[in-house]
């Protein structure tokens, strides 16, 4: 066994991880040199080449075999296009083909990455990912940070183009100055929203600039604790996003003092997917670390918006916010930041600081409370979430429970209830992502696990340690707190300075 024991101090606050036994050396990735794909084979060599380079082969599939995985990998339906997927829930129901999980995975390809927690987007054979470079500006002799979208050939991980825009961020909590959310791609533009809250269309093909507005200056934001942290939506022609300005008068209050600062009307502001243009604001609150999602009540499309003190069902048609169910603690220090869960008419929410969690049925008019957790009793509670988004799956929910490593764990509870099934052992905070029947769990220091949907208990079918480098591929560091993109057979997952993009080899049909 091995323990790993990390202390991170911030502004007086210091959070203490321990991370679980190793994997064992016989469950390790042990792909060999040979078996790496190489960056320099784009899409377009792999469509045309009919001899299909043996390296684009790592579990020596036919060439006919390779193009129909290619085909898979980009259909729509196997496409990451924003945060947490098609589905807005981390999941992939249906793949179409079976992976063999007891063999480690190989690397299709890796990057660096500049600041940042975010990880990007996949669409249409392109990964797209926005972080922060710096360059040295020779004029002032000084380091510019400079926010940066790029777009990958998802194959072959070829950089196609990189568009970056200077800006001046300082975290008031000393975290990196980069972005924290994920591009949105929808047919040929991807919109990103940066730290700093500038909100960018670009187009695909090439990353030129459609439009931008730069939504701090335009509606008043007063900072937040770790700058704008939520990804856009696109529905309907509509860019929607959480921006939460406050009034002139309240540009002065003092840094991390967010319990003076007041509204303006603006928690949610939609803009003209085609021109930038806003379209409607709503909403007296402030922003959060989640991002919107739709729901559908009565067959009508209305979106859900976890803002700072609590949920919003907003009307995207008319621009209204048809009610707000405060849930938020007292702590002045405290966000909301995953992402509400839908199922049918019923909505669950969670925060990890003092009122746990709540499962709603909504209405247009009106929340329903169903159940509720009791607040300030954290043993009593039934799930306490901070930024990682539980996984819904035939009526439990999946997902890390805890503010910091010390009081987190990973666990199951009943949807209809809030019961807790089981609750593992592990005091590490982590990330969850679901294809089929399998959970994909990232725990923060690097360790991936393999999990079988089991609400009986924690089924564990494999795990590597992806932060220790192995052979040729590079380890990724702490902190891994993005959760898994899961595209055809290919999982990427991000560090603090890399991402990798794992491939894993098929199940073998029987003849």
């Amino acid at each position: 066994m091995r323990l790993k024991l990390a202390c991170h101090a911030t502004s007086g606050w210091i959070v203490i991880a321990i991370l679980l036994p190793s994997v064992s050396c016989s469950q390790r990735n042990t792909t060999p040199p040979d078996q790496i794909r190489s960056d320099e084979t784009s899409l377009e060599q792999v469509r045309s080449d009919e001899t299909l380079p043996e390296q684009i082969r790592s579990d020596q599939t036919s060439p006919e075999q390779v193009r129909s995985e290619i085909r898979t990998i980009e259909g729509s339906e196997q496409d990451w296009p924003r945060f947490l997927g098609n589905r807005f829930d981390g999941s992939v129901e249906k793949t179409g083909f079976s992976i063999d999980w007891k063999q480690p995975p190989g690397v299709a390809w890796s990057i660096e990455v500049g600041d940042g927690y975010g990880l990007g987007t996949v669409s249409k054979g392109k990964f797209f990912q926005l972080d922060a470079s710096r360059q040295f500006d020779v004029v002032t002799s000084r380091l510019v940070s400079r926010e940066r979208l790029r777009c990958f050939d998802f194959m072959s991980g070829a950089e196609i183009w990189s568009k970056s825009n200077s800006y001046q961020y300082s975290d008031l909590l000393g975290y990196e100055d980069g972005p924290r959310t994920s591009p949105s791609v929808v047919g040929d533009r991807v919109i990103t929203y940066g730290v700093t809250g500038m909100l960018k269309c670009r187009d695909v093909e090439d990353g030129t600039e459609i439009w931008s507005v730069d939504t701090n200056a335009k509606y008043g934001v007063v900072q937040n604790f770790f700058g704008v942290g939520s990804s856009p939506l696109v529905l309907d022609g509509k860019v929607i996003v959480m921006v939460g300005g406050s009034p002139p008068e309240d540009q002065e209050v003092a840094p991390m003092q967010l319990d003076r600062v007041t509204f303006n009307g603006s928690a949610v502001v939609a803009f003209d997917l085609d021109d930038g243009k806003e379209i409607w604001r709503t909403g007296d609150d402030l922003a959060s670390y989640s991002s919107p999602r739709p729901i559908k009540i009565d067959g009508i499309d209305y979106v859900l918006v976890f803002a700072r003190t609590g949920l919003l069902l907003v009307n995207p048609v008319e621009g209204k916010t048809e009610w707000q169910f405060e849930h938020r603690a007292s702590i002045r220090d405290s966000v909301n930041a995953m992402v509400p869960i839908v199922s049918g008419d019923e909505v669950f929410i969670s925060e990890c600081y003092e009122l746990g969690s709540a499962l709603l049925q909504v209405s247009k008019t009106q929340p329903r409370v169903i159940w509720k957790d009791p607040p300030r009793d954290r043993r009593r509670q039934a799930m306490r979430s901070h930024w990682a988004t539980p996984v819904l799956v035939d009526g439990f929910l999946y997902g890390c429970s805890g503010r910091n490593a010390p009081d987190s764990d990973f666990r199951c509870i009943s949807w209809k209830t809030g019961e807790v099934e089981w609750v593992d052992s592990r005091r590490i905070r982590s990330s969850i992502a679901r294809v089929g029947e399998h959970l994909v769990l990232l725990e923060e220091r690097g360790l991936m696990q393999i999990l079988r949907v089991n609400s009986k208990r924690l089924d564990l079918v494999a795990e590597w340690d992806l932060s220790e480098d192995d052979g040729a591929r590079l380890g990724i560091k702490y902190p891994c707190w993005a959760a898994p993109v899961i595209v055809g057979k290919r999982i990427l997952v991000r560090g603090t300075d890399r991402i990798l993009c794992l491939e894993f080899a098929l199940e073998k049909t029987k003849p």
